[in-house]
């Protein structure tokens, strides 16, 4: 086999350590990739695949992007799960020794992204690392854009639900797995379907509790440490994942500098049915963000505010202190509209302080970005200011947090050029003045022959010879030229370097000290100003804990104005939040739909839960009628209470409720084999194992999806389960279809009936929206298919199977099958009135009625008429 090439032996001993990455290899302006990693590019990329000489008999696959461009080809390959090492130049081409050095500098996994371009801005970017022993689980959660860093450990029963759980309220990216989780048979699927997540399968070893001790000592402060050390599981979790970031990283993870430990007992529970059912973060149809409840709230001004508004919705709160201090820092907000608008005006045009940061500490931030983050201090003083007006315990911690970095600003105003060029290695990142020595540097380079004039003066008047010049040629570099009828007026110090037929040329220690300066002025320039940079980013990095530390209070002051905005633009009002078991709601409305409405008012509604008398509402009535709207609701503005937003309501009482449940729709789930009725059953049974007396349960249609008996039978059972104090005892809206299941509230302590108004004229109805108790008299289902559309002989025929039904004498069975089936002469004559029925559409739609004189109008009705 012929020999490989200096070039392809250095691409393969890389590649081989590095199989499982793709393998971007720079050479010159671009990243190369060869072989199968350049057929798999190809592929994914929709990249031309070309050939290279490699010593080898056939050309190596090969195919490449721009090195100024990558960004955009990397994503997209994490965004499909794979990892992407990228190998550099490791040593100057200048000063290299034959082939130069490279090396891989980054591997770039779907949970270890930090660049901008690949990010959302308004979504964390989280690796998880799930390991456990001794029936315990260690989980941690980093965001390493931003160098958060959440652990917790999980214990009891359920490990596996209790993992989902958690896994889906941070929703990570990539995964590292190891220990008995290797067990848990469903989680694969779980962590495919649900996250959409990589899965990385670590050793045992890697989890080895001494190493991740050692890992965390390393990286974090002692008492830090100490506090955790004693849980063996959680030491691994983190350990683990420090050592991967390390590997994978290679410089900057000390970025990850703290962590915060949290436990169930801080956060609402709220599982991925809930989640998706209401809406949290993108609707269930159209999979969007708008008409979901954050499109709502989140009217921020900075992306680190965005993520934090995402990360208390999907983590209300269960401290009522919490929640009510978030509260008064609202109400300071709403109740001061012109500073809260002030506020607003200044939150703008800061830019992301945290993943600057990340990227000034990994070292890879280029001056654009650091005047992107002097233009992002240039208004703390003033928010500091504005906020330091209010008395709410929140805000005063806010304005105590907030530092206004004005050395810090000051240095990269001073020091940066306000528009840099995006590379930092070919100058013009330095403003003039900022230091003598590059300016002296700079001038030599600008001023070169000014400087040559000004010797050349200088060496006329001191030497008396008025025809010497200052050249300059390849070989002897710059020289002082005299003629030879002054070669006796020439000094001592100068240095014969060449005779000309008429002349001599001489050098001088100051002349040559000058071609030195002039000729490598350029490079020079360049390196003096990425030195200065770098080290005023250093500055920066080093300024890490003060920055972020006003980071994170501008992205809660954020947050606070956002949701007051939302609360004041919307007229919600301030929840009273407390330990009691009441859910008490005086005109509440449903936050999204109201703001969906164009025009038309939003009918307001009451709801009273307890864990008492008023346990369970039953609500019946129609579809279409509202019963799903009023129940999600109820959630939703209990969520919203418990991140400690105010509430769209007129009075609002709210006891903490520990989780939040909900049964709403379902469909088939074809990947396992699941139907309707099976996805159904498996939520409710998800629901009675995990509820408590102190959760919310919004159960829609319980039992819908089989025979009318055995759905009735499954639904009545629940029903007893949940309300029974000795069972569940659970605050529960409960809508069925089974008006039988109204005879509950005679049967059951805390049963109540609700139904919705509906208004009958004839055959039409009306829903008023309106949640009145007791229970629904007619389910109005052929009503509400007229509404719908269905066509009208499919309508009549129903009214007549529903009277023979109604009147039968026998069983449901027997009365069905005696029912004789529609004549053929009715469905010709029912067909001929469809057709008469399109007609009169068709026509319809090809008037433009804005058009018409009112006897065009009577003439067009009269036609109609004659159709009909």
């Amino acid at each position: 086999m012929a020999e490989l090439s200096p070039m392809m032996k250095q691409y393969f001993e890389i590649k081989e350590k590095n199989k499982d990455s793709i393998l971007f290899f720079r050479l010159g302006d671009f990243y190369e990739m060869f072989f199968d990693d350049a057929k798999l590019a190809s592929r994914e990329l929709d990249l031309t695949l070309t050939g290279r000489d490699c010593g080898q008999k056939e050309r190596a696959p090969m195919c490449g992007v721009p090195f100024h461009s990558c960004e955009s080809y990397i994503a997209r390959l994490v965004q499909k799960g794979y990892k992407v090492a990228i190998c550099e130049q490791t040593e100057d081409p200048a000063k290299a020794k034959g082939l130069v050095k490279r090396d891989i500098i980054r591997v770039i996994t779907p949970g270890t992204v930090i660049e901008s371009g690949m990010l959302d801005e308004g979504k964390n970017n989280f690796i998880s690392s799930a390991f456990m022993a001794n029936k315990k689980i260690g989980l941690s959660f980093c965001d390493i854009s931003t160098g958060e860093l959440f652990i917790t450990e999980i214990s009891g029963e359920d490990l596996q639900d209790q993992l989902q759980d958690q896994l889906i309220s941070y929703n990570p990216r990539e995964i590292l797995i190891g220990g008995e989780i290797v067990n848990f048979k469903t989680l694969p699927n779980f962590i495919k379907e649900k996250l959409s997540a990589s899965v990385e399968m670590l050793t045992d070893d890697e989890f080895g509790y001494s190493i991740c001790l050692d890992a965390m000592k390393n990286q974090f402060k002692e008492n830090d440490v100490n506090s955790i050390k004693d849980k063996k599981e959680m030491v691994s979790s983190v350990g683990a994942l420090l050592s991967y970031l390390k590997v994978t990283q290679i410089t900057g993870y000390e970025r990850i500098n703290t962590f915060e430990v949290y436990n169930e007992n801080q956060y609402m529970n709220l599982d991925y049915n809930t989640r998706r059912n209401l809406e949290l973060t993108r609707t269930m149809m159209n999979k969007e963000k708008k008409g979901s409840l954050i499109w709502l709230l989140d009217k921020t001004k900075t992306a680190m505010g965005k993520r934090l508004l995402r990360y208390w919705l999907e983590h209300p709160l269960l401290n009522i202190g919490t929640i009510l201090n978030r509260q008064s820092a609202i109400a300071d907000l709403v109740d001061d509209t012109v500073q809260r608008l002030e506020i607003t005006e200044s939150l703008i045009g800061i830019f992301d302080i945290e993943r600057l940061m990340t990227k000034i500490v990994y070292g890879n931030a280029n001056a654009r970005e650091l005047r992107s983050l002097c233009g992002a201090f240039e208004n703390l003083p003033q928010i500091k200011n504005l906020i330091s007006k209010f008395d709410s315990s929140l805000m005063r911690k806010l304005t105590e947090d907030i530092d206004p970095l004005e050395d810090i600003h000051q240095l990269i105003d001073t020091a940066i050029e306000e528009e840099p060029p995006f590379s930092v290695r070919e100058g013009g990142l330095i403003k003039e003045g900022y230091n003598e020595e590059l300016d002296a540097v700079r001038s030599d380079m600008n001023n070169s022959t000014s400087l040559l004039a000004q010797i050349e003066l200088e060496q006329k008047e001191k030497t008396g010879i008025p025809k010497l010049k200052v050249g300059y040629n390849r070989v002897f570099g710059y020289y002082i030229e005299v003629t030879n009828s002054y070669k006796d007026k020439v000094p001592e110090e100068y240095i014969r370097k060449q005779t000309l037929t008429n002349c001599e040329r001489y050098i001088t220690q100051e002349l040559k000290d000058l071609e030195g300066r002039i000729l490598g002025a350029k490079d020079r320039s360049f390196g003096m100003e990425y030195a200065i940079f770098d080290e005023i980013r250093k500055v920066v990095a080093n300024n890490l804990d003060r920055i972020e530390k006003t980071a994170k209070a501008i992205a809660t002051l954020d947050v606070l104005t956002s949701l007051a905005n939302v609360a004041s633009d919307n007229n919600y009002t301030r929840p009273e939040v407390n330990q009691s078991s009441k859910i008490i709601l005086k005109d509440s409305r449903h936050p999204v739909v109201e703001a969906l409405l164009s025009g038309a008012p939003f009918v307001p509604n009451d709801v009273t839960l307890d864990n008492d008398s008023n346990r369970v509402a039953i609500i019946t009535g129609p579809n279409m009628a509202g019963k799903s709207t009023y129940m999600r609701q109820v959630a939703l503005i209990v969520l919203m209470a418990q991140m400690g937003s105010f509430v769209p309501a007129s009075y609002a009482e709210i006891g903490v409720v520990d989780s939040i449940f909900t049964r709403v729709g379902a469909s088939d789930d074809l990947a396992s084999g699941q139907s309707t009725f099976m996805v159904e059953m498996n939520e409710v049974a998800n629901i009675v194992k995990k509820a408590t007396k102190n959760s919310l349960l919004i159960l829609d249609e319980i039992g819908r999806g089989t025979s009318t008996y055995d759905g009735m039978s499954i639904a009545r059972a629940v029903l007893e389960f949940v309300a029974d104090k000795k069972k569940l005892g659970a605050k529960a809206l409960f809508a069925t279809h089974y008006h039988e299941l109204t005879v509950m509230e005679n049967l059951l302590d805390g049963v109540k009936n609700y139904n919705i108004a509906v208004k009958k004229r004839g055959d039409d109805i009306t829903f008023l929206r309106r949640i009145i108790p007791g229970g629904a008299d007619d389910s109005y289902g052929i009503e509400v298919a007229k509404l719908a559309g269905l066509p009208d002989w499919i309508i009549k025929r129903a009214k007549e199977i529903l009277k023979e039904l109604t009147s039968g004498k026998t069983d449901d069975k027997e009365t069905f099958a005696n029912i004789s089936p529609h004549s053929s002469e009715d469905d010709m004559q029912l067909n001929l009135l469809d057709t008469a029925s399109n007609a009169v559409t068709d026509k319809l739609k090809s008037v433009d009625v804005n058009t018409l004189t009112p006897i065009e109008a009577m003439n067009l009705l009269y036609e109609l008429n004659n159709m009909i």
